[in-house]
């Protein structure tokens, strides 16, 4: 059992260094024994991309979570991801084998993303009472080629990739399976598990870049909802969303009347929101490469964010407590 207090060496060497195998050019100076500060060296011409994100609402694939949602983020500014930097913080009785277990995870989502695990820190506090793991991404990108949530300008489409609520619905499905067995087939629960496998977004924010995408935000704590509110309110526009055009799975649909949740408010990693002036042609080049992608509406002039649903028109509300909190 690991005591409170930062992680010992020998348990750093064995069960975080030694699992950590992807590497980057980049890197001058990465993870080690007493290290700090990690160091980075770009092309001419390259930018740094930042972003940061804690991973607190499930403790069961947390290490995959964690790279993935960071990824993203820098991904949904059109950066080529580089490296991360670790915050884990353990609540005291954790073994030494569940911390092997998360650094396994991220690096296997590392090794998949080209990412390299470039430091942190490791440490048992008695301030938590489940794992934590805050991840610093930095990415690169080119000056001409970085994207924001800003980016929207009235008259442009928005599209949605793949579908949402995937995220929320693989957590749910893990962290509920007996309550769902109780009136779901096993292939269901499985299927709804395995969402987590469409949690990338690389390659669709790569592929929109080249098309030529003005905003892109990735669709995660909020739901679409939330999402659809901050690409909204960060650009300055105004919205016409068409409701029943959202892509959401069956299984999302399911687990979520199960639970009494909104599908449209449930964390949604693997979707990405995007404003462009041909979303029609986007959406094609992306249906070409595998990635599902759908128009669902228009960004307007204005502050009015709708929401049509045949006859029906109601205003978008600000982003409120994501719905996975009220299950896990």
């Amino acid at each position: 059992m690991l005591k409170v207090g930062k992680v010992p060496e020998s348990v750093l060497k064995r069960s975080i260094f030694r699992q950590i195998h992807t590497r980057r050019k980049e890197v001058l100076l990465g993870a080690g024994v007493g290290e700090d500060c990690a160091a980075l060296k770009l092309e001419p011409g390259e930018i740094f991309v930042i972003s940061t994100d804690p991973i607190t609402g499930t403790a069961r694939d947390i290490g995959h979570l964690a790279i993935h949602v960071t990824v993203n983020d820098l991904a949904s500014a059109g950066a080529e991801p580089v490296g991360v930097m670790l915050t884990i913080l353990l609540p005291e009785g954790s073994e030494e084998r569940d911390l092997k277990q998360m650094m396994a995870q991220m690096e296997e989502c590392c090794a998949r993303a080209q990412v390299q695990i470039v430091g942190g820190h490791t440490e048992v506090t008695r301030a938590v009472t489940q794992p934590v793991i805050s991840v610093c991404g930095i990415g690169k990108a080119r000056e001409q080629e970085l994207v924001s949530t800003a980016g929207a300008e009235p008259g442009q489409d928005i599209l949605i990739t793949k579908w949402i609520g995937l995220e929320g619905t693989s957590i749910i499905a893990k962290e509920k399976e007996g309550a769902l067995s109780a009136r779901y087939p096993m292939d269901f629960i499985e299927t709804a598990k395995g969402f987590d496998k469409y949690l990338s977004v690389q390659p669709e924010a790569a592929l929109a870049v080249k098309f030529g995408v003005s905003a892109m935000h990735d669709v995660t704590e909020g739901g679409i909802f939330g999402a659809l509110w901050e690409l909204a309110e960060s650009s300055g526009v105004g919205l016409e969303i068409d409701l029943k055009k959202i892509p959401v799975r069956q299984e999302t649909i399911e687990v979520c009347e199960f639970f009494g949740i909104n599908p449209y408010g449930l964390i949604s990693s693997g979707s990405m929101l995007m404003a462009a002036s041909d979303g029609s042609g986007l959406a094609r080049e992306l249906e070409k490469a595998g990635i599902h992608a759908v128009v669902v509406g228009k960004a307007t002039r204005g502050n009015d964010r709708v929401l049509i649903n045949e006859e029906e028109r109601r205003f978008l509300e600000p982003p409120k407590t994501d719905e996975l909190y009220k299950v896990v």
